[in-house]
């Protein structure tokens, strides 16, 4: 059986219409440039282009990344921008 990667990162980036998009990856920077440059990138960028990443929070392990993700996904505007300020 494989063992935990705790190398999970939750993303959130700042779109070219000022939204934040939240995700989660083993590699911020790679994912970012896929967001950016090819199909491998969210549908939520159709239309919305990828500014910058404004938040990163790692040691997950793929299961607490995915549960961190929907927390944050289930914030207010305002709260994740508390929670981008914060870091």
């Amino acid at each position: 059986m494989k063992a935990a990667n705790p190398n999970w990162w939750i993303y959130i980036i700042e779109a070219s219409d000022a939204s934040l998009y939240t995700g989660i990856t083993t590699d911020v920077e790679r994912r970012f440039e896929e967001h950016l440059n090819c199909q491998k990138g969210a549908k939520y960028f159709n239309g919305r282009t990828p500014v910058r990443v404004v938040y990163r929070e790692d040691g997950h392990t793929r299961s607490s990344a995915s549960r961190r993700e929907t927390e944050i996904k289930k914030l207010s505007r305002q709260e994740k921008k508390n929670l981008v300020t914060s870091q």
